[in-house]
């Protein structure tokens, strides 16, 4: 019997002498009820096991944690998260971020990764991506723990149990090429709190340790960016119908997240004021449109619109299908998934770029969706013997299958596998012979293969911006006089920024090297946009250019080296 302010109502998982037991779910169709398996705890299941059976099975499912776990330790690290982490061990150097460091990117993420950027700072055999993914994996090993330990109480099935306790890790790796993106680390810190929302609905109470670390976990990960909002808003809405507005209302669970994005809020003006008073100006005006897809050919590409394919058809089954309907059993789980997935695709579609990594908590709540509502089904549809018995199998296979959705359509494991002997590997090995170390002026459009051949290299970009993305805003239409380049009393004031900062801090503190990329990411307007010639036209910049000698190139990549 729980009191009535419990903000996690509900009768308890485990019936006790002459209790009844949990409903049986009823077979699709109509068919026959399916036969009752006893719910127990995840730990109880797993001791209920045969240890001669389960050991062979037990260390057959956790070979694909172990392949992710290569993978994600192999190079390359993804660009993104490279450019990320580049920025911040500038900004842990003592640049301003937001006025010496321009990105389109809210603070938190830099926030995030100045912790592995101060490590490699004051710790000189940990270099930045070591530290970082070192970081990662500590975070997520807390996850799988907070993961485990809100399990602990619910009431799971044999087959359930198994398939959660091996899917739970392996959802941390499975991003491959793309962990560490800003969306894989969302989906991760998600896990917890969509096991939690379905015990705020079907119980038992967690501790309010639990219940506030997975809130605050939670909260962190859905500010990453402000489309991530859907996800809980959706959840909420949930646990808010199951529940009713008097109980829910009580629940410290939104509160506390919604504490996090207000604080988060109030410290933009004043912590990163540039951030919205010059930088969000320019996303606005010359980012948001760059390279953007229309709304129909994001929802139906083929990244994004393969993963909807798989997500509707099992969200419509968590709703309808009898099992789930109620909202009990599981249900919650299940439902709540599926709207993590729903609120996913939205996510996606907003910033309409079509990017793999936009799509992938779509994929990863998809995934876990189908192993939940399969491992349901088969603790109802088989016996309890052959449930228990069956478990362990089930559990391997279920951890082969996600592994393999994992690398389905995706980069990995195929780029580390060919990495070294890329262009992008052999570009990051000729940037390590040539410029370890060093300071180097980029002059690209591009993230990959810059990063994270920098970051591999130990060297420091000097461009403001981790790539020339304002540029290309600016010269995404010709200029209407037909010229190449716009003459400095043409410019925008963003233009004329690029075109004065780059020349200054140019000549003001030289860089031992010069990187300039021959594809200009800029559209053709009667010649090619060349960058050297651009800004060769400041005096300053062409004054100190004179300094330097061509070293090569390669990967389309010119080199230049200065003569001291």
């Amino acid at each position: 019997m729980t009191s009535s302010n419990d903000p996690f109502p509900g009768p308890s998982p485990f019936p006790g002498p002459g209790a009844a037991p949990h409903a049986v779910p009823a077979a699709p169709g109509g068919a026959e009820p399916l036969r009752e398996t006893p719910t127990l705890t995840p730990r109880a299941v797993l001791r209920s096991l045969p240890a001669a059976r389960l050991r062979p099975a037990r260390l057959l499912a956790w070979l694909p944690l172990l392949g992710f776990l290569c993978i994600v330790l192999a190079p390359p690290l993804n660009h993104d998260v490279a450019a990320v982490l580049n920025f911040s061990e500038r900004w842990v150097a003592g640049e301003r971020l937001y006025t010496d460091l321009i990105d389109v990117n809210p603070p938190l993420i830099f926030v995030l990764s100045a912790i592995p950027a101060a490590i490699a700072h004051w710790l000189p055999l940990v270099d930045g991506p070591q530290a970082l993914l070192l970081c990662l994996l500590l975070l997520y090993a807390g996850v799988w723990r907070l993961c485990a330990r809100l399990r602990a109480g619910r009431a799971e099935g044999p087959v359930e149990a198994a398939v959660l306790t091996v899917a739970v890790p392996l959802l941390c790796l499975v991003a491959g090429y793309d962990f560490g993106q800003r969306e894989q680390i969302m989906a991760v810190l998600a896990l917890p709190y969509l096991l939690l929302a379905d015990l705020r609905v079907e119980g038992p109470r967690p501790s309010r340790r639990l219940v506030l670390a997975t809130a605050l976990l939670a909260g962190l990960g859905f500010a990453l960016k402000p489309h991530f909002l859907a996800i809980p808003a959706l959840v909420e809405g949930l646990v808010l119908l199951r529940r009713g507005p008097a109980r829910a209302f009580r629940d410290p669970v939104p509160w506390t997240m919604a504490g996090v994005w207000l604080l988060y809020l109030a410290s933009l003006p004043v912590l990163f004021p540039d951030y919205t008073g010059y930088v969000l100006p320019l996303v606005w005006d010359y980012y948001l449109d760059l390279g953007g897809l229309a709304w129909w050919q994001v929802v139906f590409g083929d990244k994004l619109g393969a993963a909807v394919a798989l997500l509707l058809p099992l969200a419509a089954v968590a709703f309808l299908a009898p099992a789930f309907r109620r909202g009990r059993n599981g249900g919650t789980l299940a439902q709540s998934l599926a709207l993590a997935g729903i609120g996913a695709i939205a996510s996606a579609w907003a910033q309409h770029k079509g990017w793999s990594y936009h799509v992938l908590p779509v994929r990863m709540f998809a995934a876990t969706l189908g192993l939940v509502l399969a491992a349901r089904w088969l603790d109802g549809a088989l016996s309890p013997a052959r449930a228990r018995l069956s478990a362990p199998a089930l559990a391997a296979g279920a951890a082969f299958a996600l592994a393999a959705y994992g690398v389905t359509g995706t980069e990995s494991p195929w780029r580390q596998i060919s990495y070294a002997d890329s262009s992008a590997g052999r570009f990051a090995a000729w940037l390590r012979q040539q410029a370890q170390d060093e300071r180097l002026l980029v002059l690209s459009p591009d993230i990959y293969p810059v990063y994270p051949a920098l970051n591999y290299a130990g060297a420091q970009s000097t461009l403001r911006t981790m790539n020339l993305w304002l540029l290309q805003g600016v010269y995404e239409r010709c200029p209407a006089n037909g010229a190449r380049y716009r003459e400095t009393w043409e410019m925008s004031r963003a233009e004329f920024f690029v075109y004065r900062t780059v020349a200054e801090d140019f000549a003001r503190t030289p860089p031992a090297a010069v990187l300039v990329s021959r594809n200009p990411g800029i559209p053709w307007c009667g010649s090619e946009f060349d960058f050297l010639a651009y800004f060769g036209r400041h005096p300053l910049f062409a004054e100190t250019f004179r300094r330097y000698r061509p070293a090569g190139e390669l990967a389309g990549y010119r080199l230049y080296l200065r003569e001291d």
